[in-house]
């Protein structure tokens, strides 16, 4: 087993990681920080959800940055606000033993743009952001880009099925050429093939964590066969029966989020939606309370829940199995993190039998039917 300090990591990194509980490196971690460390590269990362990504490619940034130098040198891009501010708190601990302060701004939608660009113009090191909001930014001229040494495109995946390719294509054009492009996604579908050979050097390193379990190994698949008036009365009894577990369910539409939430919490459990429609405050507050513990049960749409990084979820349910099969990765992968493990569970309709059949052929997994 190798530790950090055989990677390369710097002592007061190491310091800070031990206070994290970190102490032995994921695969990713262990397969992209030496590379990282000593090579001036492109990279491309393929690695689940909850792998440990972020100490992967904020470690070797954070060693990077040259404090004698205050402008922006690295900039990582993510899909949602939720994810943005994760990184940026990573990234503020695995610097809390440094002698020297590197700076750190986060910049993302649903907030005052003004506030922002107060922040930015006092020394930032590196910007964490989402892509629809940088773009405002530079358009603006509150954000250079020109010192740039490192682009890290994190869950490039979701990115790109969010809607964000325009903007990713446009950002890669203002770095292009200086900087070194690392970009991690879960799954490699053609877009983002495209922007590895357009944006990225043929030489770049490519790394792959588990390439053949696209879904998180930990997880186990279960479904249930039910019809769409039992499906409350389902879940009811489920909740019931686990009052000490937490978890995510997910709803195909937004009204599907809404009403569901509603049923629930008339039969007294304690749950949060998460959805489009909903305001930013209101979708931060049920963000904060599903985080600290205060209530048992996320209701989200698959758009809502991405980049949801919280502990120790038992359980995922799909109150309707997803339309695209990366979302299935995604929303299952949201339990059993941190080498804990979990179960995903299907309410099945009977018609979509043959959709669990090719999701087991298409993510080589396996489902189990279970009765309650």
């Amino acid at each position: 087993m190798s530790t950090f300090k055989d990677l390369g990591v710097h002592n007061d990194f190491i310091a800070s990681l031990k206070e994290l509980k970190i102490t032995t490196p994921t695969e990713i971690q262990e397969k992209t920080i030496p590379v990282l460390l000593s090579t001036e590269t492109d990279l491309v990362g393929l690695a689940q959800t909850g792998t440990g990504k972020t100490a992967a490619f904020g470690l070797p940034i954070l060693h990077q940055i040259d404090l004698s130098n205050n402008a922006v040198q690295a900039l990582i891009l993510s899909p949602t606000r939720e994810l943005v501010q994760q990184i940026k708190k990573q990234l503020f601990k695995f610097t809390k033993h440094s002698e020297e302060q590197i700076f750190c701004e986060a910049v993302y939608g649903g907030e005052k743009i003004d506030r922002q660009i107060k922040n930015l113009q006092r020394t930032t090191h590196v910007i964490v952001a989402t892509p629809g909001r940088l773009i405002d930014l530079i358009e603006r001229g509150e954000v250079n880009l020109k010192s740039v040494k490192t682009v890290v495109l994190d869950e490039a995946d979701e990115m790109l099925s969010m809607g964000f390719k325009l903007d990713l294509n446009r950002i890669l054009k203002y770095t292009d050429g200086n900087s070194n492009t690392w970009l991690f996604s879960a799954t490699m579908p053609e877009e983002i093939q495209k922007i590895i050979k357009k944006y990225m050097s043929p030489s770049a390193i490519r790394i792959a964590v588990n390439e053949n379990s696209l879904v998180n190994e930990n997880i186990s698949h279960q479904y249930i066969k039910t019809t769409i008036k039992d499906k409350t009365n389902l879940i009811i009894k489920f909740l019931e029966k686990r009052p000490n577990d937490r978890g995510i369910i997910f709803c195909r539409t937004k009204a599907g989020t809404q009403n569901l939430t509603e049923q629930l919490q008339e039969e007294g459990f304690s749950v949060e939606a998460l959805e489009g429609n909903m305001q930013q405050k209101e979708r931060d507050r049920a963000m904060r309370i599903f985080k600290k513990g205060d209530c048992q049960c996320l209701i989200s749409t698959d758009v809502s829940a991405r980049g949801i990084d919280v502990n120790n979820l038992a359980f995922i349910i799909h109150h309707q199995l997803p339309e695209q099969l990366e979302y299935y990765t995604h929303r299952s992968g949201r339990t059993a993190r941190a080498g804990k493990t979990g179960f995903s569970l299907a309410l099945v309709l009977p018609y979509e039998l043959e959709q669990v059949h090719k999701i087991q052929k298409d993510l080589n997994i396996k489902f189990t039917e279970i009765s309650f």
